[in-house]
């Protein structure tokens, strides 16, 4: 009986060692079924997102094709207004300068022919026009000088074209009133910019930089490409492009001050030996006027040819290239205060600007 009360002990205690080892598993299976479905039920909400932001400007962005002689040249634009036959869309000057015909394509992929109504090579702004059927948003337009240093700012464009068509990039407002020095057929060109460290990238020409608001504040014009620089993009303040969108719907040309001078660098001493310009050596800042047009506005302010100018509204003057920003900052018809040197002694006079 000992011996199979043994037995028997043996299986008993073997089936509570299972039954205890299930129970023990038991709840193992049971614990990982409830975390699987807990994780399942977690609905995440992100609240540091621009999306609705994005939204409001979205689908007014657009790329633009300009077939050249050469090729295309590719780029972006939005719709800023449209009325009851055209949508209006604003790009830059050198996207579409050359065009002999250009072709714009919406976010959803649809292609409309576009007409360039009027260009400025100065302010780098051109504005299309298209049908209004092709329209799908227009964008709202803000103002860059209500924006501050660090704002959070984003971009719309088409990087590389058509194939990235509506590529978001976000920064900050790196930048306010960056003077940047433009090469242009006539000769140097300087703009006031905005700085921004979103990615600005080739295609992404003349899209918007859009505020938290979903405003536009800004079009994207250039950026610096060098080894050494990462994340410097450009763009022109919306609110002085506004200034010239009535002119330019109407194909008028921007018509921009004369003063009537040639001008040297009283910086580039190479060029004062070459015009014999009789100069003291300590001047070198400013622009000396080597030659004045007969009845222009600079020679009926009495201003002669040797003089040095070296301020223009009580801002210093660098260079022929900074003069210019500062005369094309004036319409015609108004008042330039000029400081200048002459035989030695500071002189300042009013020029009345003429077309």
């Amino acid at each position: 009986m000992k011996k199979y009360g043994g037995y028997i002990l043996t299986i008993i205690l073997t089936f509570i060692v299972s039954v205890t080892a299930t129970v023990l598993i038991v709840p193992e299976f049971v614990k990982s079924e409830q975390i699987e479905k807990t994780i399942s039920e977690v609905s995440i909400t992100e609240t540091n997102t621009i999306k609705e932001a994005i939204q409001k400007v979205y689908r007014s962005v657009i790329a633009v094709e300009a077939t050249e002689r050469g090729g295309i040249v590719t780029g972006s634009g939005f719709v800023y207004k449209t009325d009851d036959k055209y949508g209006y869309i604003l790009t830059n000057n050198h996207v579409v300068e050359d065009a002999l015909s250009v072709q714009i394509i919406d976010v959803e992929g649809v292609e409309t022919e576009a007409e360039v109504l009027g260009t400025d090579i100065y302010m780098d702004i051109a504005v299309l026009r298209v049908d209004k059927k092709a329209i799908l948003q227009v964008a709202s337009i803000g103002d860059s000088s209500s924006s501050e240093i660090g704002d959070t700012v984003f971009t719309v464009g088409s990087p590389e074209g058509r194939k990235y068509i509506g590529t978001v990039t976000k920064g900050i407002l790196s930048g306010k009133n960056r003077e940047v020095t433009v090469p242009l057929t006539s000769g140097n060109y300087i703009m006031s910019v905005l700085q921004t460290d979103a990615a600005i990238n080739p295609g992404n020409s003349g899209g918007p930089l859009v505020n938290i608001n979903g405003e536009v504040i800004g079009i994207n014009a250039l950026k610096l490409v060098e080894n050494e620089i990462e994340g410097m993009g450009f763009a022109i303040p919306i609110e002085e492009v506004m200034l010239y969108t009535g002119r330019l719907e109407e194909g008028e040309e921007i018509e921009r001050p004369v003063f009537g001078v040639e001008l040297i660098d009283a910086s580039n001493l190479y060029l004062r030996r070459y015009y014999n310009i009789p100069l003291s050596s300590d001047i070198d800042e400013g622009v000396i006027i080597y030659r004045i047009t007969e009845n222009s506005p600079a020679e009926k302010a009495k201003l002669q040819a040797g003089d040095v100018i070296i301020e223009v509204d009580g801002t210093k003057v660098s260079d022929s290239t900074h003069f210019r920003y500062l005369l094309y900052k004036h319409s015609v018809g108004e008042t330039m205060k000029v400081k200048y040197i002459r035989d030695g002694k500071e002189e300042e006079t009013e020029v009345l600007l003429t077309n």
